[in-house]
C-alpha cells in the first residue's frame, strides 16, 4: 500500500459527524464556545448545565447554525445527577468538562466550608463524570474526555489558593485516568486556560489595573476571547488527536512562555 493511501484526511480527522459530544457546562462562556466549536464539526451535542436556562440559550445559538443539539440537566455536586446524564447519553464519544468555582481570597482568612465547595465542584465534580462516562467509553473501546483546568494549576498568585489546588488535582486525576484507560481505547487530557473573559473572571475585569496587568502578561497582549477555545477542544475531541492522551494543552496566550512583564532593551 502506498504512503498516500496510508495518510488520512486531515479534515476528515476533525469531522465528528454522527457522534455525540456531552459539554458539562456548556449554559455560557468557555463551556458555550466549546459547544458551539463541536456542534460546528458535525457533533450532536449534549449542553449540560446547572442553569438549564442558558443550557437551552446554547441550544437555540446551535440549531440557528445548523447544528443539532439538547440541553440537560446536572449538578456535578451528586453523583446521582451525574449517573443519570451518563445513562441517558451514555454513547457520547466525547465528553468535555467546563465547569469552575473560584473564591479569591488568601488562605488564612478561608474557611472549611469554602475549601470543601471549591474541591466539589471543580475536582469532586470532574472526578464523578470522568467515572461514570469513563466506564461506558472503556466498555465501547474508544471515546475523548477532556477536562477543563486552569493555567493556576502550574502558577498561582496570592488568592488563588484552593482553586488552583483543585486544578493541579484536575491535570493528575487526568493522567491517571489516561494511563488506566489507555489500553481501551479511550483518551484522556486536559485544557488549561489562561485569561478568558467568563463569568468566573468578572471579579477581574471588574479592577482595570488587576484585568490590564493580566493582559500585559500575555505573550500577544490581551486576554482571550471565547472562540479561540474551540479549536483546542476539537483537536483533542477528534481523531486528529488519536495519539495524545495524558496531555496538558496550555491555551494561554504566552503568559507561561516568559517569565514577567517588563521587555528590558536588548
Amino acid at each position: 500500500m502506498s504512503a498516500a493511501a496510508d495518510f488520512p484526511s486531515i479534515p476528515g480527522q476533525f469531522d465528528l459527524s454522527g457522534t455525540t459530544a456531552v459539554v458539562v457546562g456548556a449554559a455560557s462562556g468557555l463551556g458555550r464556545a466549546t459547544a458551539l466549536g463541536l456542534a460546528d464539526a458535525g457533533a450532536r451535542v449534549v449542553c449540560a448545565d446547572l442553569d438549564e436556562t442558558g443550557a437551552a440559550e446554547t441550544v437555540d445559538i446551535i440549531a440557528g447554525r445548523g447544528g443539532t443539539a439538547e440541553a440537560a440537566a446536572i449538578d456535578v455536586t451528586s453523583t446521582e445527577s451525574v449517573e443519570a446524564l451518563v445513562a441517558a447519553h451514555s454513547d457520547a464519544a466525547a465528553l468535555v468538562m467546563t465547569p469552575g468555582l473560584n473564591i479569591r481570597k488568601r488562605m488564612l482568612t478561608t474557611t472549611d466550608e469554602e475549601f470543601d465547595r471549591v474541591i466539589d465542584i471543580n475536582l469532586k465534580g470532574t472526578y464523578r463524570l470522568m467515572r461514570g462516562f469513563g466506564a461506558q467509553m472503556a466498555e465501547r473501546g474508544r471515546g475523548s474526555i477532556i477536562t477543563f483546568a486552569s493555567f493556576r494549576a502550574l502558577v498561582v498568585e496570592p488568592g488563588q489558593g484552593l482553586y488552583a489546588a483543585a486544578k493541579a488535582g484536575v491535570v493528575q486525576l487526568t493522567k491517571a485516568l489516561a494511563s488506566e484507560l489507555g489500553p481501551s481505547g479511550v483518551r484522556v487530557n486536559s485544557i488549561l486556560p489562561g485569561p478568558f473573559e467568563t463569568p468566573l473572571t468578572a471579579q477581574i475585569k471588574s479592577d482595570e489595573e488587576w484585568w490590564n496587568a493580566y493582559a500585559d502578561k500575555t505573550a500577544v497582549g490581551r486576554w482571550g476571547i471565547l472562540h479561540e477555545i474551540a479549536g483546542p477542544v476539537l483537536f483533542l475531541a477528534s481523531d486528529a488527536s488519536s495519539f495524545v492522551t495524558g496531555h496538558s494543552l496550555v491555551v494561554d496566550g504566552g503568559w507561561m512562555a516568559q517569565d514577567g512583564r517588563f521587555s528590558p532593551r536588548v
